[in-house]
């Protein structure tokens, strides 16, 4: 996978900010391109926001200078990618920055990694 494609949803978790850069501007979010990228927003932390209170959602609001349909919209994509890991929807792929002597390696983590969203998304119904 090269630098320019999409990141593969199934990973969100491991996306770099440029990785979510590239998917707010693939949901029709990229005017937040630069603020998030700013803040650091990354995979990791798009993953945790389902754990945030309604403090710190105000304060990710806030700081990131959103729209409160454009903080839904966000929402919305980022429950659709889990849903579609929940229901296997998802190819697993090596991402563009592994080195491809990793492939094999990568998509059996990337294999376990969904098993255990895949519990954690039950659990979270």
């Amino acid at each position: 996978m090269s630098k320019e494609q999409l990141p593969e949803p199934l990973d969100f978790f491991i996306w770099t900010v440029e990785d979510v850069g590239m998917w707010l501007e693939d949901i029709n979010l990229g005017s937040y391109r630069q603020i998030f990228k700013e803040h650091g927003v990354n995979g990791e932390y798009l993953e945790g926001m389902s754990m945030f209170t309604t403090e710190q959602i105000l304060r990710f609001i806030r700081q990131c200078h959103m729209k409160w349909g454009d903080f839904i919209t966000l929402c919305k994509e980022l429950r659709r990618i889990k849903v579609a890991c929940l229901k296997g929807e998802q190819k697993v792929h090596r991402p563009w920055w592994a080195p491809p002597c990793l492939s094999v390696v990568f998509v059996k983590v990337a294999k376990r990694n969904r098993q255990s969203r895949i519990v954690s998304l039950k659990l979270e119904q």
